[in-house]
């Protein structure tokens, strides 16, 4: 670490240092976290919450492998007694009719993806006029644009979802907004 007049910490200098040892260690340390754990997503937050606390005394680390290492261990053993204190997890009974996928469910998934396909601007439009039920001018000035490009957008959005399933277009052609026309000229 670089200390500068009178013994004070060069924050900036501490700040460089440790986020270039995040880069060139993190997968390094990743894979360590991964074998505490033996799982993906434990792995990444167990790493996460070891660099932050380690950030906190970044200043004062001499041999920054090994404290972080340390750390990650110690939170992995934390962590095992949390999940040891923890009451075991029963099922509970069956709700009386296991749902099925019914076509909303099925509508929503295709719906997901094809808006998926959308550019987000698009996307935008769609969800806030659709699904949030704002009007154009509500649309614009929550996106910072024009009434019209909020219309030209969604006449493009609508002309997209019909050619990607002509099913999904009839949902939005049938809504109106106060009388207004949202499905093209």
């Amino acid at each position: 670490m670089r200390v500068g007049l009178g013994g004070v910490v060069d924050r900036g200098a501490a700040r460089a240092s440790f986020e270039e040892f995040v880069r060139v260690r993190s997968a390094a340390l990743g894979r360590t976290a991964y074998l505490l754990t033996g799982n993906r997503h434990d792995a990444e937050d167990l790493l996460q919450s070891a660099l932050a606390q380690v950030a906190l005394r970044w200043a004062a680390v001499d041999d920054a492998e090994a404290y972080v290492r340390r750390v990650l261990y110690t939170q992995a053993v934390s962590r095992w007694r949390a999940l040891r204190r923890r009451p075991a997890e029963t099922l509970g009974r069956p709700p009386a009719r296991a749902a099925s996928p019914g076509p909303d469910v099925e509508l929503r998934v295709v719906l997901e993806q094809a808006l998926r396909r959308l550019t987000p601007r698009q996307r935008a439009v769609l969800v806030l006029r659709y699904y949030e039920d704002r009007s154009e001018v509500d649309t614009a000035a929550l996106l910072g644009c024009a009434v019209g490009t909020v219309k030209s957008q969604t006449r493009h959005a609508l002309a997209r979802l019909r050619a990607l399933n002509p099913d999904l277009a009839s949902l939005f052609d049938d809504h109106t907004h106060s009388g207004e026309r949202t499905g093209g000229r």
